[in-house]
């Protein structure tokens, strides 16, 4: 199959093979089509399996061959995104898809000033790649219309619910016209999502080119258990044994990047960090620098995880495990993209052993323990395997204790070597849903 055989436009086939774009990913082969035909979609595919180009580039062609000419501060198609980066991604493949085609696309997010803004949706835009927060703000301030909006994507919906975007996009939905195509793209599809999705989506079309929920096959995976205090030390120990040249490390809190950048830095370590505290201008600066090669360690929380697109990115590290167990697809799904292979390794102490389980239990795998020599950890990381079970070792039986005088000897208390303490609760956030009025329902 090549993408001239599912009915795209010369222009489009012109800017793919430029891009190097040989033959259609699995997802890209079906979703294509599907959008061309105006029919709402639900595709849920591995990380760095093409899923933006399977919704954007055929959106590219409608535009061009359908509707009028864009209004003054409006736009006929948004694609909403939950971090400023993944935006800015998208929005930079998007521009490459289009460049031969006659139409405008452009970037909102937070983080900048929103007068620029303002004042490049003066004379509208075809596509607008968009934040929630930011999107509303604009709409709100009339400097957006939403009137001849007729395809509207939602990239990477669940993240959004994780970062706590359900009403934003509860308003959202109600400034959108009836009328339109709704696309929903992820590498997960959690069951909060497909919630989201019976409200949004008019008879979707489901496509799922992978088992739900499984990571890329590409990336090698395995945890070193270590004690909580030790992880920065082993972190560098491994660096340094393993030569690494470029690695994306993830961090839980916005603290413990900055301790970890500190701690390198102080090593004489070329490392940089981003998180949500930090200028849009300076976490951009970061990630290019990085991109580059002229930063070593990049230093990220869960803001990386999605829709950063690193060319050969061979290394990715958990300092921390993720609170959402999906969050660790999309972190390792930075590396083994397109194909090529990569690794991931997590560094897990004793008190993520809960955050352990629900990622193999989602993933479906129980990862391999390598214990690195002299950093055996003095809390022992207790088994866990892809049923959600965490087992703890057994106690050791208490010798039996005996009263003076040879009175009544007390046994103790004993637990059967056999034991298995039941599984623990997975630590995961509660998120909502948002629920859109529909209106009254009618009298059967």
């Amino acid at each position: 199959m090549t993408f001239a055989t599912l009915g795209l436009i010369e222009p489009l086939l012109r800017a793919l093979e430029t891009l190097g774009y040989q033959t259609p990913t699995p997802v890209q082969a079906q979703a294509i089509p599907a959008v061309l035909a105006g029919r709402d979609l639900m595709a849920a595919a591995q990380t760095g399996t093409g899923k933006t180009a399977g919704f954007a580039v055929p959106l590219l062609q409608l535009l061009t061959m359908e509707g009028p000419k864009v209004a003054a501060n409006s736009a006929r198609a948004l694609i909403l995104c939950p971090t400023r980066e993944l935006a800015e991604q998208v929005h930079a493949s998007v521009a490459e898809y289009a460049q031969h085609l006659p139409l405008t696309t452009y970037a909102v997010y937070g983080g900048v000033s929103i007068n620029p803004q303002m004042m490049k949706l003066r004379k509208g835009v075809d596509i607008l790649v968009a934040t929630p927060g930011r999107l509303i703000d604009l709409f709100r301030q009339n400097a957006l219309k939403l009137n001849q909006l007729q395809t509207l994507v939602l990239d990477e919906a669940d993240r959004m619910l994780d970062l706590g975007f359900s009403e934003e996009l509860a308003n959202i939905y109600r400034m959108l016209p009836k009328k339109r195509q709704t696309l929903l793209f992820s590498a997960t599809f959690s069951d909060d999502i497909r919630v989201l999705a019976g409200q949004m989506l008019n008879d979707p079309l489901s496509i799922e080119v992978s088992p739900r929920n499984v990571a890329a096959n590409t990336v090698k995976q395995w945890v070193v258990p270590v004690d909580k205090k030790r992880k920065p030390e082993l972190f560098v120990h491994l660096m340094r044994k393993g030569r690494w040249k470029q690695v994306l490390v993830f961090a839980k809190t916005r603290n413990g990047v900055d301790a970890l950048v500190d701690k390198l830095q102080g090593l004489g370590i070329n490392a940089d960090g981003i998180h949500g505290d930090k200028p849009q201008a300076t976490r951009q600066r970061a990630l290019d620098r990085f991109k580059s090669s002229e930063v070593q360690i990049l230093v990220a929380t869960d803001v990386a995880a999605r829709g950063l697109d690193i060319e050969d990115l061979p290394l990715v590290v958990n300092f921390d495990l993720p609170i959402v167990a999906e969050d660790y697809i999309h972190r390792i799904g930075r590396t083994g993209r397109a194909g090529n292979t990569g690794e991931a390794i997590s560094l897990v102490c004793a008190d993520e052993v809960n955050m352990l389980s629900a990622i193999e239990m989602l993933t479906r795998q129980t990862l391999t323990r390598k214990m690195e020599p002299d950093f055996e950890p003095e809390h022992r990381v207790p088994d866990t395997d892809a049923s959600g079970q965490v087992v703890k070792k057994p106690k050791k039986p208490k010798k039996p204790k005996t009263s003076g005088g040879g009175g009544k000897r007390n046994l103790g208390k004993w637990v059967d070597s056999g034991e298995v303490a039941p599984a623990e609760p997975s630590i995961k956030p509660v998120r909502k849903v948002p629920v859109f009025n529909t209106g009254p329902r009618k009298k059967k």
